[in-house]
C-alpha cells in the first residue's frame, strides 16, 4: 500500500500503481521520465551545477545516516585517471523497513535515472545496484527496467549522443542484514565474505575494488531527477531548512492500515498517524520511529514531534530509514525487546568482540527476565552490556544492538522491574 500527500507533479518519489503494471519505460516517459537527464545532457549542464543544486535541495541519505547528498558527492574525485565506482544499496534488511523495495517494483526508472544523473555529476562510468536478495521479484523487475534504459539509449555508451558512457547493472545479495552497511555490501560485491572495513580509509577515497565510489540508497537517488527538473530550491521548499523535501515513511505495527506513505519532512507524526488509519487494537503506547535500530520514543512524546531528522533526534531517538513501528497498550516492552534482542544476536556477523559476545549477552539476559528467571542486578548488566558495545565496534550494528536496550530501560523500566518481582506480564493482554 502506497499513498503520497502530493500529486505527481510535486512528489519526487512516485510508487505508481499496485498491480506492477506502470513501471514499464513507456509509462514512466510518458510522466516526464528522463526529462531530467535529457535536461542535463542537451543543456550541457555541468557536473558542477548538478551537485550545487543537490546541496541547495537540503537532500540527506534516506538509508538511514542522513548525510547531506550533495556534500557527499563533491567528495568524488573527479579527476581521479582510474576506475571510479557508483553504487545503490538495495539491500533494505532493516525489520520495518519495505519502502526501497516499493520503489523497484513500482518505479525502477526513477532509480536508474537518479543514478545516471549521480553518474554524470561525479564522472563515473560504471555502477550497481546490490538488492536484497530475499525479494527476487524486485531483482528480475530492475533487470528488465535496465534492459529497457538501454535499448532506448538512455543507458550504455554515447547515452542520447552525448559522448557520456555510464554502465549500470544489478547485483543481488543473499538476505544478511550486515550487507546493509556499505563497506560490508562492497565486500560482498567483490565476492567475499560480507564484513564491515575499517575506516578510514573511507569508500569515496577507497571503495569497490579499492577504487573511489560513492554509494547512496535507493530513496536517495530517486529523489534525483524531481530536483533536477524542477530545481533544488523547490525541493527544500516541500520540506523544511535542513530536511528537504519528502519521506517515504514504513508504518506497520498497530495501526490499521499499515504501508508506505509519501510526506513531506517535518509532517507532525500525528498526521501520519492518521493517514495509516490510526492506532488498532488499543491506545498508543510506543512509537520505534526509524527502524528496528532507532530508539524507541513512548507515544505521548511522538504524538508532539514531527517527522524529520532534527525533531526525531531532539526526543532520543534518530529518523534512520523512516520504518515506523507503532505499538499499543497491550503489548509487552520485555517481549518485544526480547524480539530485537534475538534479531541483532542472530545477525551479528561476529568479526567485533564486543558485538558477537555482547549481542547474544543482551538477548539470554532479556529472555530470562521475561521468563521469570531475572534479577534486580540484571538492569544494570544490561545496560553495562550496551554501554561496552556501543561505540567499540567496526560497523554501526554494535550500535543498533545496544541502543534499542537502552531505551527500552529508560522508557519503560517499571515494566522490567515488574518481570522480575511479579514474574509475569504487568499486561496481562498481551497478544
Amino acid at each position: 500500500m502506497s499513498t503520497s500527500l502530493h500529486d505527481r507533479h510535486i512528489s519526487p518519489q512516485i510508487m505508481v500503481g499496485l498491480d506492477g503494471s506502470n513501471w514499464h519505460l513507456a509509462e514512466y516517459v510518458r510522466r516526464g521520465g528522463y526529462d531530467a537527464l535529457r535536461k542535463i545532457l542537451s543543456e550541457k549542464i555541468t557536473p558542477e551545477a548538478v551537485i550545487a543544486e543537490l546541496k541547495a535541495s537540503g537532500l540527506r541519505g534516506r538509508g538511514g545516516a542522513g548525510f547531506p547528498t550533495g556534500l557527499k558527492w563533491s567528495f568524488m574525485p573527479r579527476q581521479f585517471p582510474g576506475d571510479k565506482y557508483l553504487v545503490c544499496n538495495s539491500d533494505e534488511g532493516e525489520p520495518g523497513t519495505f519502502k526501497d523495495r516499493d520503489i523497484l517494483r513500482y518505479n525502477p526508472h526513477i532509480l536508474i535515472e537518479g543514478m545516471i544523473i549521480a553518474a554524470y555529476a561525479m564522472g563515473i562510468p560504471v555502477g550497481y545496484n546490490y538488492i536484497h536478495g530475499e525479494v527476487w521479484d524486485c531483482y528480475e523487475i530492475f533487470e528488465t527496467a535496465l534492459d529497457e534504459a538501454r535499448d532506448a539509449g538512455f543507458l550504455g555508451n554515447d547515452i542520447l549522443g552525448s559522448g557520456f558512457n555510464f554502465q549500470l547493472h544489478a547485483f543481488h545479495g543473499y538476505g544478511a542484514y550486515i550487507c546493509g552497511e556499505e563497506t560490508a555490501l562492497l565486500e560482498s560485491l567483490e565476492g567475499k565474505k560480507g564484513q564491515p572495513r575499517f575506516k578510514p580509509p573511507f569508500p569515496a577515497s577507497f571503495g569497490l575494488y579499492g577504487k573511489p565510489t560513492t554509494i547512496n540508497n535507493t530513496e536517495t537517488f530517486s529523489a534525483v531527477p524531481w530536483i533536477i527538473r524542477n530545481g533544488g530550491e523547490a525541493f527544500l521548499k516541500v520540506g523544511k531548512p535542513n530536511n528537504g523535501g519528502t519521506k517515504i515513511f514504513s508504518i506497520s505495527g498497530d495501526v490499521n492500515r499499515p504501508g508506505n506513505y509519501e510526506i513531506p519532512l517535518g509532517t507532525p507524526f500525528s498526521t501520519l498517524l492518521e493517514l495509516a488509519g490510526g492506532v488498532r487494537g488499543g491506545k498508543l503506547k510506543a512509537v520505534i520511529p526509524g527502524g528496528s535500530s532507532a530508539p524507541v520514543v513512548p507515544g505521548d512524546i511522538m504524538m508532539e514531534t514531527t517527522m524529520d531528522y532534527d525533531a526525531i533526534a531532539k526526543v532520543g531517538s534518530m529518523l534512520g530509514s523512516g520504518a515506523v513501528i507503532v505499538m499499543n497498550d497491550t503489548r509487552c516492552m520485555v517481549k518485544s525487546l526480547l524480539r530485537l534482542t534475538y534479531f541483532y544476536h542472530e545477525e551479528s556477523c561476529g568479526q567485533c568482540t564486543p558485538c558477537r559476545e555482547g549481542t547474544g549477552w543482551m538477548y539470554r539476559v532479556v529472555k530470562r527476565i521475561e521468563h521469570g528467571e531475572g534479577r534486580m542486578e540484571d538492569l544494570d548488566l544490561l545496560n553495562s552490556v550496551a554501554d561496552n558495545i556501543q561505540g567499540r565496534t567496526i560497523c554501526a550494528l554494535g550500535d543498533a544492538a545496544a541502543m534499542p536496550v537502552r531505551a527500552f530501560l529508560k522508557h519503560y523500566r517499571d515494566e522490567f522491574v515488574h518481570h522480575i518481582e511479579h514474574k509475569q506480564c504487568v499486561v496481562p493482554a498481551y497478544v
